[in-house]
C-alpha cells in the first residue's frame, strides 16, 4: 500500500490521551507535575507594559535565543527556542528519526519519547537503567539501523544522572554508526531538570556535533505555563531544528516572560535549587526510613518503590490533599510514585507528615455499626419497621442506597427524612421514640439489638491492639455502644470512644479528630463503612479505609466508598492487618 492510500489519521499516533497532571485546587498540594517555584507576582506587573507589538506582531524568538546563547557562551546559531522542550524533542525526532529506524532508550523514561518515536514509526529500543548510566549496554545497542540515542540526565521519572564520561563515550561510539547522517546517530541530552543536578554537561556536549542538547524554562525557572525552551546544538543541526518546526512556536508575550524572569530571577533561582536539594534529602531520608527504596535523585523529585503499597498510598495521599504522580500503565513503574519536592517548609513537612501517616500510623480508629457491628437485624431493621409504624413501606436495598448516598450517619435523622419524602407529617421526637421502643425493647417484648453480633472475630482486634491503640468512632449514643462493646468483651480492647453525644456527627470531622486527640496522636487510619465515614477521616486528616458491610451490594458499596475518597476498600477487617507496616 502507499503512502497516498495508507489511512488517516496515521496509524502511528497514540490512541490513549497523555495522562498529564492535575490543576491546581484550593487547599490541595499539587506534587505530580514537577513544576518549580511561581515566579514573584512582579512579572506579570511587567508583563502589562509589554509595547502592544508583542500581542499584535509575530513573535520573534531570537533577542531570546542571543541572552540564552550569551549565558551559555556559545554562539546564537546554536539555540533554537521552542514551545517548551517538549517541542524541542519532537523536533529531533521528526528530523532525525525514519519508519523502521531505531531509538535507543534507557528505561525507565520520559513518556513523550515513546510518543515521538511511535509517531514517526520509529522503533524503540530499550536499555534498562537501574543503577549507574547503562553506557556500555547503550553503545552496545548501536548498530547501523539506529539514528537516535536518548540521555535523560536528571531521568525523569527516577532522578538519576549520567556524567561527563558516559556522555563522551556514548557520542563518541554513536558519531560511527552509519546512519545516513553526516555525524552518525544523533544523541539528545535532555537536561530539562539539570539545574537540580550535580553534572551539567551542557559545555561538554557542544564538543560533539551529534549531541543536541535540549532545556526548558517550565521546571527550575517556574514558567511550565509560558511554554518555552530550548535546544542547543551545532549550527547545521540547529539550522535543521529551526526548519523542522514553526517558524513562530512560542507567543510573544511568553518570550518577554522568560526575558524578564532571566534578567531578575537569578538570585532566586538560586535559593529554589538550595531549597529543592534540601527538602529532596529529607523527603529520601523519611522514605527510606519508612521502607521505601528510591535511588540517589537528582532532579527536583524523588521516584519512590512502593510495591504491592502503591495503590494505597497514592489513593491515601489524594484523600490527605497531596496529588503524586503515578504510572500504572508502564509495567517497569506500574508500583512507583514519583514525588515533586516542594521547596518551602510548610507543604514539605505538611507531604512528610502525609506519607507518615500513610506508612506509620499511630493509631486505628473504627466506626462500630457495619464495621465490628453487625446491625442488619438491628439497627437497619429498626429503620424498615418504624417507616412501616407510619405507613411507609422501604426495602432493604432502598435503605442502603440512601446510605450510601451520605449524610446517613443518624437513624432517627434519616428516617424522619424517608416520612418526610412521602409526605408523613410527624415529629422527629415521635420517630426517635417509636424507633427506640424497637431497638432497646420493652419489659415484655426483647429489643432489636439483641440480635447484634460481631463481624470481627475477637482475637483480630486483639491482635490490632497489640500494634496500635484502638478507637471507636461511633454515632450510637453512648451507652448502646457501650452496651455492646461489654456484651461481646471488646470494651478493654479500645482506649477511647466517641459517641454521639460528644459532638457533631460524621460526616463531620470533629469525632475523628477526638478520638485522636484523646489517644494523644497525629497520625490515624479511620475504618469505616459508610461515605460519612471516609468523607470524616479524610477531612480529619486520617487515612480512610473502607469495608464492605453486610447487607450491601458489595460492588456498589465499594465504588461509592471509593468515589467518597476511600484509599483502599476491604471485604473485612481481616485484611487490615496485611495493610498494616
Amino acid at each position: 500500500m502507499s503512502d497516498r492510500d495508507a489511512p488517516l489519521p496515521s496509524t502511528w499516533i497514540a490512541r490513549d490521551l497523555y495522562a498529564g497532571p492535575t490543576q491546581t485546587q484550593p487547599g490541595v498540594l499539587k506534587l505530580d507535575a514537577n513544576e518549580g517555584n511561581p515566579p514573584p507576582r512582579k512579572l506579570l506587573k511587567d508583563l502589562a507594559t509589554a509595547d502592544l507589538s508583542k500581542l499584535r506582531e509575530y513573535p520573534d524568538a531570537r533577542p531570546l535565543e542571543s541572552e540564552i546563547a550569551n549565558r551559555l557562551g556559545v554562539d546564537p546559531a546554536r539555540v533554537v527556542v521552542t514551545a517548551g522542550a517538549d517541542e524541542a524533542l519532537d523536533r529531533v525526532f521528526r528530523a532525525y528519526l525514519a519508519r523502521g529506524r531505531r531509538v535507543v532508550l534507557p528505561v525507565p523514561a520520559f513518556e513523550m519519547m515513546y510518543r515521538y518515536a511511535d509517531v514517526i514509526g520509529g522503533e524503540i529500543h530499550p536499555v534498562p537503567w537501574t543503577d549507574a548510566f547503562p553506557t556500555d549496554d547503550v553503545i552496545d545497542a548501536l548498530d547501523d539501523s539506529v539514528s537516535l540515542v536518548v540521555m535523560i540526565s536528571p531521568n525523569n521519572p527516577t532522578g538519576r544522572t549520567a556524567d561527563a564520561s558516559d556522555l563522551e563515550r556514548v557520542a563518541e561510539a554513536a558519531s560511527n554508526v552509519d546512519s545516513g547522517a553526516a555525524f552518525g546517530a544523533m544523541v539528545i541530552l535532555d537536561h530539562a531538570y539539570v539545574e537540580y543536578s550535580d553534572h551539567d554537561l551542557t559545555s561538554l556536549a557542544q564538543r560533539f556535533d551529534n549531541v543536541v542538547t535540549v532545556r526548558t524554562f517550565s521546571k527550575a525557572w517556574g514558567l511550565a505555563g509560558c511554554r518555552v525552551g530550548y535546544a542547543v546544538a551545532s549550527p547545521d543541526v540547529a539550522t535543521v531544528l529551526r526548519n523542522v518546526g514553526s517558524p513562530f512556536p512560542c507567543a510573544g508575550l511568553s518570550l518577554e516572560a522568560v526575558r524578564a524572569q532571566m534578567r531578575t530571577g537569578d538570585a532566586a533561582l538560586e535559593e529554589h535549587v538550595r531549597a529543592i536539594r534540601a527538602g529532596r534529602g529529607r523527603l529520601m531520608e523519611t522514605l527510606s526510613r519508612l521502607g521505601i527504596e528510591t535511588g540517589p535523585a537528582q532532579g527536583n523529585f524523588v521516584l519512590g518503590e512502593f510495591d504491592t503499597r502503591s495503590d494505597f498510598v497514592f489513593k491515601g495521599l489524594n484523600a490527605l490533599g497531596v496529588r503524586v504522580r503515578r504510572f500504572p500503565h508502564r509495567p517497569e513503574i506500574s508500583d512507583a510514585l514519583r514525588i515533586t519536592v516542594p521547596d518551602q517548609q510548610e507543604p514539605l513537612e505538611r507531604l512528610l507528615e502525609a506519607l507518615e501517616t500513610c506508612l506509620a500510623p499511630e493509631a486505628l480508629l473504627f466506626d462500630l455499626d457495619g464495621v465490628i457491628a453487625d446491625v442488619e437485624e438491628s439497627y437497619r431493621l429498626c429503620v424498615l419497621e418504624t417507616a412501616g409504624t407510619f405507613g411507609v413501606e422501604v426495602t432493604r436495598e432502598e435503605l442502603a442506597n440512601m446510605v450510601l448516598k451520605g449524610d446517613a450517619n443518624n437513624d432517627w435523622v434519616l428516617t424522619h427524612r424517608i416520612l418526610a419524602g412521602q409526605g408523613i407529617d410527624v415529629s422527629l421526637e415521635a420517630v426517635t421514640e417509636a424507633y427506640q421502643e424497637l431497638y432497646l425493647g420493652t419489659s415484655t417484648s426483647p429489643g432489636l439489638r439483641e440480635s447484634e453480633g460481631l463481624l470481627v472475630a475477637r482475637d483480630v482486634l486483639s491482635s490490632l491492639a497489640d500494634r496500635l491503640p484502638l478507637a471507636i468512632v461511633t454515632g450510637r449514643p453512648r451507652e448502646e455502644a457501650e452496651w455492646f462493646l461489654d456484651k461481646e468483651g471488646l470494651t478493654d480492647l479500645f482506649q477511647v470512644g466517641v459517641f454521639m453525644e460528644d459532638g457533631p456527627l460524621k460526616p463531620d470531622p470533629a469525632p475523628v479528630r477526638a478520638a485522636a486527640t484523646a489517644l494523644g496522636v497525629g497520625r490515624t487510619w479511620m475504618i469505616g463503612d459508610t461515605p460519612d465515614d471516609i468523607r470524616a477521616a479524610a477531612r480529619a486528616g486520617a487515612i480512610p479505609i473502607g469495608v464492605v458491610a453486610p447487607g450491601t451490594d458489595p460492588a456498589a458499596s465499594a465504588v461509592a466508598l471509593r468515589e467518597s475518597g476511600a484509599a483502599t476498600v476491604l471485604n473485612t477487617i481481616d485484611d487490615l492487618m496485611e495493610l498494616l507496616p
